[in-house]
């Protein structure tokens, strides 16, 4: 007789046949996206005219691409998770979770920027340096004050925040919706609403899907396109020590802060570093989270295995919240530019900078270049010479590449370190 294999049994060597083949499938794009990033460095450190046309070409196509998926993503993300948790004890852990792992994270990273800023001590810039950043600083921004910031957040027309991509806004009013669709009395007009708004999710999600697909050509063309700036010499470390300080507490943050939360967990960094690697290379060159929300998404729910509960709920709110790379920005830039303004800081004064420094990251968007007028805001709100603001701008290019694939990393740990905690925990549906 033909031995006969219990139904369970097959079941588990179908699943581990699938596992293995998802295992290998992650490997070969892993090595794809690594040689692209190569070959698009390599080719652009060329400085071919013709090369650095098409690369510029190719990247805007793929930062449109992300841009018109992230704002709908977010805001679908939230308003599906808020309806589906709704009174339930979920809502309740999963945020505080998420909330406690972005405060330690932020904190720490901020603490990182203000250690390495009284250790490597960057001294005062000449005045007519100074002076002649002033004419470098955008005009409307040097005027707005942290109040206007927060005030913007809050939307007065529905359709303009998606028009805008005021990320934060669109958070707002994602969690408006998601929350009264939770409340809202079971009748069958919210049950087809529903539907409707989770058949647009599935289509963003394979929309998304295709974008990944074709997303090494896109890793090429940025490369390329960072590669040609450098070599033609657009981004240079005119400021020693400062740039130092900012680029070199990040990289502590995302290499041994960071995987040092993830162990403590139970997780393996590097693990868990490879598996979001797409993330980390489209926040990379996009320089925006909010951007690369949809990438992060796919490769917490695919790669990492991420309950969608978890990740649909914890990745938009981080994206939003949790900003390591630019707490850290926001303290030691601060700090340097009330430094060269005369301002005393004393140690009271610079713990003081840090919350302060921690908040107004919570409170950023995560969009390009949104740590940098933040920090103006702020500058300009307390007296400080903004001149310098415009002597960092033209370097600030590559600290804000840096800071996005931090925040993006974080936001990965973040979330997987609540899927962790919560595995089991959830309520059932």
């Amino acid at each position: 007789m033909a031995d006969k294999k219990n139904p369970s049994q097959v079941n588990d060597k179908a699943r581990e046949i699938i596992e293995e083949s998802r295992k290998q499938s992650n490997g070969k794009q892993f090595i794809l996206w690594m040689a692209a990033l190569v070959v698009g460095g390599a080719l652009g450190w060329m400085n071919n005219p013709s090369l650095n046309e098409l690369f510029n070409f190719i990247a805007t196509i793929f930062t449109r691409m992300f841009q018109f998926i992230a704002v709908p993503t977010i805001a679908l993300a939230v308003i599906t998770t808020l309806s589906a948790l709704g009174a339930k004890k979920d809502t309740k852990r999963i945020f505080a979770h998420t909330l406690v792992y972005t405060l330690l994270t932020t904190i720490c990273s901020a603490a990182v920027g203000l250690a390495l800023y009284l250790w490597i001590a960057p001294g005062n810039l000449p005045a007519d340096v100074v002076g002649a950043g002033v004419a470098q600083v955008p005009q409307n921004l040097g005027k707005l004050s942290y109040y206007d910031h927060f005030l913007s957040v809050v939307p007065n027309n529905i359709l303009y925040p998606f028009l805008s991509g005021n990320v934060l806004s669109v958070l707002f009013i994602a969690a408006a919706v998601g929350l009264a669709l939770a409340f809202m009395p079971k009748t069958e007009n919210r049950d087809v609403l529903l539907k409707g708004i989770n058949g647009l999710q599935e289509v963003l999600f394979t929309l998304i899907r295709a974008i990944l697909y074709v997303l090494p050509v896109g890793i090429l063309a940025f490369a390329g396109q960072l590669a040609a700036q450098i070599e033609a010499g657009v981004i240079v470390g005119a400021l020693g020590k400062y740039t130092a300080v900012v680029i070199g507490g990040n990289l502590l943050q995302f290499f041994i802060v960071l995987p040092l939360f993830l162990l403590a967990r139970g997780l393996n960094p590097v693990d868990i570093m490879k598996k979001m690697s797409p993330a980390l290379a489209v926040a990379l060159f996009t320089k925006s989270s909010a951007a690369t929300l949809p990438v992060t998404l796919a490769s917490a729910e695919q790669n990492v295995k991420v309950n969608p509960r978890v990740s649909r709920f914890v990745l938009p709110i981080c994206t939003t919240i949790n900003m390591n790379g630019c707490a850290a920005f926001i303290l030691v830039t601060s700090l340097f530019v009330m430094q060269n303004s005369g301002m005393n800081l004393t140690t009271g004064a610079m713990i003081s900078w840090l919350f302060v420094a921690v908040l107004a990251a919570i409170g950023n968007a995560g969009v390009p270049m949104g740590c940098y007028f933040l920090t103006l805001s702020l500058m300009s709100s307390v007296g400080a010479s903004i001149g310098i603001m415009g002597v960092i701008l033209p370097i600030y290019t590559i600290i804000d590449m840096i800071e996005t694939a931090e925040n993006v990393w974080s936001d990965s740990c973040v979330c997987a370190m609540t899927n962790k905690d919560l595995k089991g925990v959830l309520e059932e549906d």
